[in-house]
């Protein structure tokens, strides 16, 4: 593990994104809430939310952070069978989020797929990525501007 004692405590903010593609049949069923395991936004909202709090029981070298808000978004694009995630964490503290962010955004997809699956094999978790991050020393990122 990195020793970030030396570090100054200050407002960190990362934002991830992905998405998840799928058949047609199955986006309506999402919709109607037809699937049997139940309403797949809510519960994939909540299991994002799981995943950011127990980053750190997931990924070996990664600090235990006391989160102090985490975001989950999740769009239904009718267009392209996909439902795109995005997550948001904040903390005042000594290292960055962009590993909770990430793994928000990774959990609520395999939930996507996990109550969908008895219907649709052709799923794609796709395009997981870090969109943004700020505080701390190094320079702050986005996406969009580089």
């Amino acid at each position: 593990m990195v020793d970030v004692s030396d570090k100054e405590v200050t407002s960190r903010i990362a934002t991830a994104a992905g998405r998840v593609t799928m058949q047609p049949h199955t986006m309506q069923l999402i919709k109607e809430g037809g699937l049997k395991k139940g309403d797949v936004v809510s519960v994939a909202r909540l299991a994002g939310i799981f995943g950011a709090k127990h980053t750190p029981q997931l990924i070996p070298l990664c600090h235990p952070l006391t989160l102090q808000n985490i975001e989950i978004e999740l769009d239904l694009d009718n267009s392209d069978c996909a439902i795109n995630i995005k997550a948001t964490c904040k903390v005042m503290g000594q290292t960055g989020v962009e590993m909770e962010a990430l793994t928000a955004v990774s959990v609520a997809a395999l939930t996507i797929y996990d109550m969908c699956k008895a219907v649709d094999r052709t799923m794609e978790l796709t395009n997981i990525h870090l969109v943004a991050k700020s505080g701390g020393k190094s320079p702050d990122f986005n996406i969009n501007e580089n």
